[in-house]
């Protein structure tokens, strides 16, 4: 393959991820932290550096930018707070909207790793755009964990009056494994005396697969709808169980708009911190007490901040002991499900995840928590495939088991 130089695509980078680009000087620290990095040809400085000289060809052909997770470890790491993630969106939107999807797979020369991957992503897309959700199941589906609550609440569905509307997200919603986990935080809220509601099957993706796969455009139609149904419920918060749909709504959606959302947009984590806080959960001790380690996933803890609610409600809980893993908040390990990586290249994400899940056995817990159901399903699966005796629960389900 003949590498060219291309100023149009330096220019492009420049334009997207800001001067700050050029700031960086190749200390690798980036690399040295990034938990893919051994699988990829170019690392973080490497393809930043690639970026810095407009080499088009060997970014666009390569299977690298794809190996990302979108964890921001390379941001942690970087003296200059620079953000190796946004060089990779910017990347992945140029080759899917200028490539790929005008000209087909066969105008990528890499290999058939990437061409296979790049293919998956393209009929993930197609799977969104046209049914709504990433598993591509019919979209009135959305509620389907609630036919196994006790009793469904009152005002479920699009009630104006509800104190918080619940966007549920794709992973919860629509993959039966994780039914758990809504049907655990919206039985939460009734013991709280929480009012809240939903979209029902107005709910639409977040957006973020499309957003990390290159596919802002087809993103950007589903933020507009999502918006537009959530303004006219009218209700003054949103809460989410999906880090990734937190990080949507929060930080992306304002930025696609141009405008604030006129509502207040919060974490699942958020709202239980404040419900144990003020006393409306009466806690009792679970029967998986003992010692508990909590992950924090990367769209909640680098990417947004929060980590101490999550830790908070769990050393409220009688008879727990809160045990920290090796990396940890800001330095903590991805799980390995981000970035569609599950989608481009799953036997790179059973690799990351037999690392964490080993670092969650090391600390002696019997329960590994988390705040995402994406990190729990990967997690779960690592445990099983590694035999590691830990339990992977999402924070929502170990505290329904410590409410009296």
């Amino acid at each position: 393959m003949t590498i060219t130089i291309s100023t149009d695509v330096a220019e492009f980078v420049r334009a997207e991820c800001g001067e700050n680009v050029y700031l960086c000087y190749q200390c690798e620290k980036c690399s040295s932290g990034c938990p893919t990095a051994p699988a990829m040809r170019y690392r973080p400085a490497q393809m930043m550096r690639l970026a810095q000289f407009g080499l088009e060809d060997v970014l666009v052909h390569d299977a690298s930018i794809w190996r990302c997770l979108g964890c921001d470890t390379c941001t942690a790491h970087c003296p200059h707070d620079l953000s190796v993630r946004r060089l990779v969106e910017v990347m992945r939107h140029h080759v899917m909207q200028d490539v790929y999807l005008p000209n087909g797979i066969d105008a990528l020369d890499g290999d058939d790793d990437l061409r296979k991957g790049v293919r998956a992503l393209g009929m993930m897309g197609t799977r969104i755009t046209t049914h709504y959700n990433v598993s591509g199941e019919d979209n009135s589906a959305r509620l389907a964990w609630t036919d196994n609550l006790p009793e469904k609440p009152e005002g479920l569905v699009r009630d104006s009056g509800a104190e918080m509307a619940y966007f549920v997200g794709c992973v919860s919603a629509m993959f039966p494994m994780s039914y758990g986990i809504p049907q655990s935080f919206a039985m939460l809220l009734e013991k709280a005396g929480v009012h809240f509601t939903t979209l029902g099957d107005e709910e639409r993706c977040c957006g973020f697969p499309l957003l990390v796969a290159g596919q802002l455009e087809q993103a950007e139609a589903l933020i507009r709808h999502n918006v537009e149904a959530m303004r006219e419920l009218g209700v003054p918060r949103v809460v989410t169980t999906c880090p990734s749909c937190y990080h949507m709504w929060h930080y992306t959606y304002p930025e696609v708009l141009g405008e604030p959302l006129g509502f207040e947009v919060v974490h699942a984590v958020e709202v239980l911190d404040e419900l144990v806080e003020e006393g409306r959960l009466e806690l009792v001790e679970p029967r998986r007490a003992g010692k508990v380690t909590y992950h924090d996933p990367c769209d909640l803890g680098r990417k947004s901040g929060i980590y101490d609610p999550p830790r908070r409600v769990l050393e409220q809980i009688p008879g727990v002991t809160l045990v920290e893993m090796q990396q940890s908040r800001e330095h903590a390990l991805c799980c390995g499900g981000g970035g569609d990586l599950e989608t481009f290249d799953p036997q790179l994400v059973q690799e990351v995840s037999a690392q964490r899940i080993a670092q969650a056995a090391e600390t002696g817990a019997s329960v590994l928590v988390s705040a995402c159901p994406q990190c729990v399903r990967t997690l779960s699966k690592a445990a099983r495939a590694n035999r590691v005796r830990v339990r992977v629960m999402d924070i929502t389900q170990y505290l329904e088991k410590a409410v009296a």
